[in-house]
């Protein structure tokens, strides 16, 4: 069965785009991330406009981020405080995001920028979250010891000023490092249509030290508000927001995000990283090979005499 989409203007297959939707929402339920990373890469190589798959991702990253964190919510995993600060941040380069975004589409280069952007973050960060993920793994299974350790150490963010308590995730910390975080987050969303879990996921665990536990409700919860914010204001400056394509999204998002929720609380942090990093790493593979493939049809343009 297919839809015609006016925005993006092409005709789509309902059924592979709510599959779409419900597999990256038990991503999202799974690991604490909106999605968007695998999403907006899936939508350009099924045929959408980057331009519209990036500000329709925001649209459908809320949903399934509405699902994912309201699972968490009744599970007591969500540091409400910690989610406020981020969205401070968030704000605020969401903004600047945005106006690098339509900066980048006046002169051209926003499809380059999007795919490049995806290739350098989903490589560095693929490669961290998969290769701490493994020495999660052996260091768990050889021994305790290390960890005893690691939780000595006194991290230089607790050195910055400004310092408030986080009472859910047990965290005495400035308030800066959240800010900057949120700020980036915001930035990436604008640009790549992504909710930013795979960068605060990591970061929030290894820079700021929060527990694995709260990190993924505190991460969807924020992720609900940037992505709404940078959804609008896509809307405003751009007129990209395809509505139809977001409602069919949503619909297979919020539906894979409770599945999602449910298998990520029976897997433990290790294996949720190892896997987290796995997937990053096989769609930044994906888009670097669409970028370097010759395509099948060359378009060549001669001079007419």
């Amino acid at each position: 069965m297919y839809m015609y989409l006016p925005i993006a203007e092409v005709s789509v297959n309902i059924f592979i785009v709510f599959g779409m939707g419900g597999a990256v929402g038990i991503l999202s339920g799974m690991f604490g991330v909106g999605g968007g990373f695998l999403m907006t890469p899936l939508l350009i190589f099924y045929g959408i406009p980057p331009i519209v798959a990036v500000a329709t991702e925001a649209n459908q990253i809320v949903a399934s981020s509405i699902s994912g964190a309201y699972a968490h919510w009744r599970r007591s995993a969500v540091d409400v405080k910690m989610a406020t600060v981020l969205f401070l941040g968030g704000v605020i380069g969401s903004f600047v995001g945005i106006k690098l975004f339509v900066f980048l589409k006046n002169i051209g280069q926003i499809d380059l920028i999007i795919s490049l952007s995806y290739v350098v973050l989903l490589g560095i960060i693929g490669t961290l979250t998969f290769i701490e993920g493994i020495r999660s793994i052996i260091t768990q299974q050889s021994s305790s010891s290390k960890k005893v350790k690691r939780g000595k150490e006194r991290p230089w963010i607790y050195s910055l000023p400004l310092r408030i308590r986080f009472n859910k995730s047990g965290l005495y910390i400035s308030i800066i490092p959240p800010i900057v975080i949120g700020f980036f987050v915001g930035i990436l969303a604008s640009i790549m249509g992504v909710g930013g879990g795979f960068i605060m996921v990591p970061a929030m665990i290894y820079l700021l030290r929060m527990p694995t536990n709260v990190v993924i409700g505190t991460s969807l919860f924020q992720i609900i508000f940037v992505t709404s914010l940078v959804t609008v204001l896509h809307a405003y400056e751009n007129q990209t927001v395809d509505i139809m394509l977001a409602l069919i999204l949503m619909s297979g998002g919020v539906v894979g995000a409770q599945i999602g929720a449910a298998l990520g609380h029976k897997l433990k942090a290790e294996q949720l990283r190892f896997m987290l990093g796995i997937l990053i790493l096989i769609v930044c593979i994906k888009i670097l090979t669409e970028l370097v493939i010759e395509p099948q049809d060359l378009l060549i343009i001669t001079d007419i005499i």
